[in-house]
């Protein structure tokens, strides 16, 4: 496994979170530290799921990659669904999808816009992507449309169609792996060849499932640290747990993939950049999100997909402008600057909001 002294050197906030916590520091230190541990946690979790499924072959590789691409937001999810924070499990599944197509397409059209003038990817692809982040966004607006435009909901009625429309994008969402590794598979040949990182012949597959394992295990406790302390520091910081949810805690698990995302986009595959980016949005819109709802049922907790109004208008704007910038199959700098633009002004828009 290829090593990154940056992230092995991060590796450190590891013990010291866990010191934080077992000694009683201070929250803001819990927080932090715990934040600063998860970063290359997710790092090296994606790495490991990447060599395996370099073995494992397309189409148990692609399963794998839709599986563990996000399981660090996941985990964090789950973590804070358990503690019944559910306004920051909400804002953290925005939050990763405005991130992934603001934050990370923005800096990787801009950086690679800066250094050649304009990159080209396939427009069919980013039309499909397009379209199935838009029934991300209906499934997302209808429940918050009927919980403000009906005054007196039956009980459980948010709640039933919540369960059923996680039913019905968690059906949509294996279709479209069926769709891109079998029957279409040929359209994102392309797109998957353009990065050989991994030779088969040099993968350590033990090495790679451990680390998966114990990655994983780790990123568990580390998000019951960050859980544990994210009120009091957000009381401590004066922020509200909505930017906490929104902001902070999906820049910690993308960490990874957003500098994965920029360094091919400077290597002129602006495909791979945005098959990184837009998928991991559709995969926290179509498969955590659905799956947090069921697994909140199987809890006994009530999640449903009954967005603040604010968030779900975050994210039609956020879809809006990047797929305008992704009709054409061309980028440049300038459309970088848009997106990034936009990211900050959301960004701003939930520190402020009360």
């Amino acid at each position: 496994m290829k090593s990154n002294w940056f992230f092995l050197a991060m590796l450190a906030f590891v013990p010291v979170s866990i010191a934080a916590e077992l000694l009683h520091w201070d929250p803001v230190v819990i927080f932090t530290t715990s934040v600063l541990a998860i970063v290359p946690l997710a790092k090296f979790m994606g790495q490991a799921t990447e060599e395996i499924a370099v073995v494992s072959g397309p189409t148990i590789g692609g399963l794998l990659n839709a599986t563990f691409g996000n399981a660090t937001e996941l985990i964090i999810a789950l973590v804070a669904l358990n503690a019944g924070l559910y306004s920051v499990v909400k804002a953290s599944l925005t939050g990763s999808i405005i991130g992934n197509i603001l934050l990370v397409v923005g800096l990787a059209v801009f950086l690679g816009g800066l250094k050649f003038k304009e990159q080209e990817f396939q427009p069919i692809v980013a039309r499909l992507n397009a379209s199935l982040m838009t029934l991300a966004v209906i499934a997302m607006l209808l429940p918050a449309a009927v919980h403000a435009t009906t005054p007196q909901l039956v009980p459980g009625a948010i709640r039933n169609l919540s369960l059923a429309t996680a039913l019905i994008l968690i059906t949509v969402y294996i279709l479209s792996l069926i769709f891109s590794l079998r029957t279409h598979s040929y359209l994102y040949e392309l797109v998957e060849g353009e990065e050989e990182e991994h030779p088969r012949s040099k993968v350590n597959v033990p090495l790679a499932v451990a680390t998966l394992l114990g990655a994983t295990v780790l990123i568990a406790f580390e998000s019951e640290f960050l859980v544990g302390a994210i009120e009091k520091t957000t009381s401590a910081l004066g922020l509200t747990e909505l930017f906490v949810g929104v902001i902070i805690v999906p820049l910690v698990g993308n960490a990874a993939e957003h500098a994965t995302a920029v360094t091919v986009a400077m290597k002129n595959k602006m495909d791979l950049a945005l098959t990184i980016a837009i998928g991991s949005s559709l995969q926290i819109a179509m498969f955590v999100a659905p799956v947090l709802v069921l697994a909140g049922w199987a809890m006994g907790r009530p999640m449903d997909l009954d967005f603040n109004l604010f968030e779900v208008v975050a994210v039609i704007v956020s879809v809006t402008i990047v797929n305008s910038v992704a009709s054409d199959g061309r980028s440049n700098w300038l459309e970088g600057v848009q997106l990034l633009a936009t990211y900050a002004i959301v960004a701003f828009a939930f520190l402020f909001h009360p």
